[in-house]
């Protein structure tokens, strides 16, 4: 167990990306393959300096993460980016290559899903056995995973409340997977559709996926984890899946390295997109912890229910999504009784935001491009046209791998050769 920091002193970043042919783009299970090169020999993880890459449950999907908490996000795009670089190099040789956001535009996980066979395989057997995860939510998603740090029960209280507040506007801001199966999907956030309910066969591990309030460690072993672990017994007997990585809500608490782990995210099309993404939450949650816009106990009252309305309406709409809870907006400094999320985010941006940040030369490109032309999801709809042919889908996922392997933005159409 890594000892505890205290709440907004370092931040971990987990980033996750598909391997798929150079050629055709189809999805490649070569992720074993990849990491043997690495380290010379079979492992599920290998370290590079304050990076680490790791295997996750598809054979297709790598993950890259720092190891330590990094209190500096300025310094991580051009780390996180080397080491893409560097991948793509290996991937290279194998006529593979890495693609970003948050889903396979035509993957098949029925046929094409080939989970992890190494170490710790019985892990992922069992969930299939118990889940069923040759299908969307399981086998065909990539996501950021931003890890905020808490020493002690006052911090983890504070810090729940305020994460727990901004968890249902998140896909508003980085929803990146509209297109699914070779055509839009009818939500920008086609991954959250799917994973809102992907566990359900065992519901206390992931609820309404926002989770309620929980006031301690305690409570949340007693009211989260202890109920998931009886729920899943019958099907996992020999308690392989009862960790607290068993918890799938929206953002959980790993007491394991004392943290809250926030799991609505998209991944971008270039870390630098995902780590300007992490630095306007950050700012956010910093400035609800410091309850600037609402009392602790105001946001830790507000109902449930209602928060997970305003999280399906950005699931579906991300930026464009009506936001008219007058009460959660006034939780939020928002001066209206309705607005669209983009507008809310805006609102976010200018109140809440340091103005160095605002004004950072390096996130400058990344925040203009998000506030004024919307997520990533909104930018590749207007990159299809309503064109969703292979050949065309193809072309717009072939620009969104070069944007990851040269780490610049996705603006949209004009990228499309």
């Amino acid at each position: 167990m890594k000892p505890a920091i205290p709440a907004f002193s370092g931040f971990g970043i987990e980033l996750e990306y598909m391997i798929v042919d150079r050629d055709t783009l189809a999805v490649l299970p070569i992720a074993d393959r990849l990491l043997q090169v690495l380290a010379g020999r079979q492992v599920s993880e290998v370290e590079c300096g304050r990076l680490a890459w790791s295997n996750e449950l598809a054979l297709h999907v790598i993950e890259l993460k720092n190891t330590d908490p990094e209190a500096d996000l300025e310094s991580l795009p051009a780390l996180f980016q080397s080491e893409v670089s560097r991948i793509n190099g290996l991937l290279e040789t194998m006529n593979a290559r890495l693609m970003p956001t948050a889903m396979h535009p035509w993957m098949n996980p029925r046929i094409e899903t080939r989970l992890w066979p190494h170490d710790h395989a019985e892990i992922y057997r069992s969930y299939d056995r118990i889940f069923d995860c040759k299908r969307h939510g399981w086998s065909n998603l990539q996501s950021m995973h931003l890890n905020l740090p808490f020493a002690g029960d006052t911090e983890f209280a504070r810090l729940h409340a305020a994460i727990r507040l901004i968890l249902p506007i998140l896909p508003a801001l980085a929803a990146s997977s509209p297109i699914a199966g070779g055509r839009f999907s009818g939500f920008l956030d086609f991954r959250m559709e799917n994973y809102r309910t992907h566990q359900m066969m065992i519901p206390s591990t992931m609820g309404q996926v926002i989770p309620d309030t929980i006031l301690d460690s305690e409570s949340y072993r007693q009211q989260i984890l202890l109920p998931m672990y009886r729920e899943i017994e019958a099907y996992d007997p020999d308690g392989v899946l009862q960790q607290e990585w068993l918890n799938v809500r929206a953002a959980v608490a790993r007491f394991v390295r004392h943290a809250i782990e926030i799991r609505i995210i998209d991944v971008q099309e270039c870390p630098y997109a995902n780590l300007a993404i992490a630095e306007i939450v950050i700012h956010v949650v910093r400035a609800l912890y410091q309850q600037e816009t609402a009392s602790l106990t105001e946001q830790q009252v507000f109902g449930t229910d209602r928060l997970v309305t305003i999280l399906r309406a950005c699931i579906e709409q991300a930026d464009q999504a009506i936001i008219a809870d007058h009460g959660y907006l006034a939780l939020l400094g928002f001066p209206s009784a309705r607005c669209e999320g983009k507008e809310l985010w805006q609102h976010l941006f200018n109140s809440l935001l340091p103005l160095r940040i605002q004004q950072s030369d390096v996130w400058r490109e990344s925040f203009t491009l998000l506030l004024q032309q919307g997520p990533l999801a909104r930018r590749i709809l207007r990159a299809t046209g309503q064109d969703f042919s292979r050949e065309h889908l193809a072309a717009v996922y072939r620009a969104l791998c070069d944007c990851l392997e040269e780490g610049r933005l996705f603006s949209g159409a004009q990228e499309i050769a």
